[in-house]
């Protein structure tokens, strides 16, 4: 029977009491994984870059008219609000984009949304802008790249694309997929200038006809007995053929000239320089992402699955295939921090049961599970993920958890060796090295600090680090 002792603070409580402190180390082993099943898990840790971007759309506008009619007025309007650090501003044939850059202690959402009341009341934008588009960005998780390729037109590879985002999309598993490398779809309206002289006709009211017809316009409401009668017109026209009975002239005996009846209607793509190829032949690309619970792994098994379904069914001469794979990464990363714990403790085990007791040997070996699966059970409370930056801080702080639990052990082995009990040379072992394996541990800790100070995108990126270095040696430094 054990005697525990009266006094000599928590350590001697613990040591006499391992009832308690078994039960301490089961919480944490179990604790830990429930909390692996559950944490989030990405190839890279996805954060907001505390960048707000502002998108305007003005079809047909130069961009010396963007500059002037669009970028001027958003970069006045929200120069002077508060958090806002740097602007910056990019002008493109149809579009304007203005970048906010936030301060290092600005509250991004208090930000984005005066960021988003300034845009609103802008009224001198041209009248032909559409609704301006403002977010503040994050970086998302991109786990395939799927390619579409084979000597077809980009009209077949893009409807193939398509075809293959909408049923990924449906698929268990899958929640975000989009187009990725392809040109934007474009209605393409020709008009000889014979027609137009023939009609008297020119291409400013042409346009004019074509744009108060395809509108898809609020008209107000009516209230009534029965209840209130909204009233809207949608005439949106989403392919050629749809604009061909645009009536362009309206003669006074009732007859009209159709715009189909003097234009060349083709559905095409924008005319830019964009052309993805997979081995010199043309493709299209689909993009798959991890959003909510989703793993990296999961996406990968389901898009792959999916893919050997659809190969049977696609036209001769058309390949599909995955041209970019992050979970493999991930999966190899994985595979290297299971390899490398179980080369460690194998490794410690043997070495620690040949020089020392196997029994000492063994509790000093599981501090590698347990500080590990312990600090898998902060993980939420400390915004983690497990990816491949907390993978390689695993890997990292491999060979560092165990040694504070070798100095213990050693010193307990001494203690034993001279006489003295289990229980007494327990407790005299940690006493005599509790400082310096302490502030040990302390000073590798303050080494990592100071990444947590590194601001703005690339300080939330690499402070998966050291908040996983800092995590794993306390725990373990507790279960030593």
């Amino acid at each position: 029977m054990i005697k525990t002792p009266r006094s000599g603070g928590p350590v001697a409580w613990m040591a006499g009491h391992p009832v308690a402190a078994n039960l301490l180390m089961a919480a944490l082993l179990i604790g830990g994984i429930m909390s692996a099943l559950r944490v989030r898990q990405e190839v890279f840790p996805e954060f907001s870059l505390d960048i707000i971007g502002i998108s305007v759309p003005y079809p047909g506008a130069s961009p010396e008219e963007v500059e002037r009619g669009i970028i001027s007025v958003v970069e006045d309007a929200v120069r002077g609000i508060d958090g806002v650090k740097r602007i910056t501003s990019t002008a493109s044939e149809g579009r304007g984009s203005v970048s906010v850059e936030l301060q290092l202690n600005a509250v991004a959402d208090r930000v984005l949304q005066n960021v988003k009341n300034a845009v609103d009341r802008i009224a001198t934008l041209p009248e032909d802008v559409e609704r301006p588009t403002v977010s503040l960005l994050e970086n998302r998780n991109l786990v395939v790249n799927i390619a579409v390729a084979g000597d077809f037109s980009e009209k077949v590879l893009r409807e193939t694309a398509e075809r293959i985002r909408d049923e990924l999309a449906i698929r268990e598993g899958i929640t975000l997929v989009q187009l990725g490398a392809a040109k934007p779809l474009e209605i393409a309206i020709e008009i000889p200038e014979a027609a137009l002289r023939a009609h008297n006709l020119t291409l400013e009211r042409v346009a004019g006809e074509i744009r108060r017809a395809a509108i898809d316009l609020p008209a107000g409401s009516l209230k009534t007995d029965a209840g209130e009668i909204l009233f809207r017109t949608t005439e949106r026209r989403d392919f050629g053929r749809e604009f061909a009975d645009i009536p362009v002239i309206s003669r006074p005996d009732g007859s009209t000239l159709k715009l189909g009846e003097i234009a060349i209607i083709t559905d095409g793509f924008a005319d830019i320089d964009l052309q993805p190829n997979l081995d010199g032949l043309p493709a299209a690309t689909v993009e798959v992402y991890r959003v909510g619970d989703e793993t990296p792994i999961s996406v990968s098994d389901e898009v792959i699955r999916y893919l050997d379904e659809l190969r049977p069914e696609l036209p001769e001469g058309m390949a599909v295939q995955r041209v970019r794979d992050d979970s493999t990464s991930y999966r190899e990363r994985v595979e290297l921090l299971v390899r490398n714990a179980a080369i460690g403790l194998g490794l410690v085990l043997l070495m620690l049961g040949l020089f020392l007791e196997p029994r000492l040997a063994f509790w000093v070996t599981l501090g590698i599970p347990v500080s590990f699966a312990g600090s898998l059970l902060m993980f939420p409370a400390a915004g983690l993920s497990i990816n491949m930056i907390s993978l390689f801080g695993f890997i990292v702080t491999l060979g560092m958890v165990v040694d504070d639990a070798i100095v213990v052990g050693e010193a307990i082995y001494k203690h034993r060796s001279e006489g003295m009990g289990r229980l007494e040379a327990s407790i005299a072992g940690v006493k005599e090295v509790a400082r310096p394996v302490v502030f040990a541990i302390l000073t590798t800790c303050m080494a990592f600090a100071p990444m947590l100070m590194i601001p703005g995108a690339m300080g939330k990126f690499f402070s998966v680090m050291p908040k996983l270095v800092i995590i794993v040696l306390l725990i373990s430094l507790f279960e030593s």
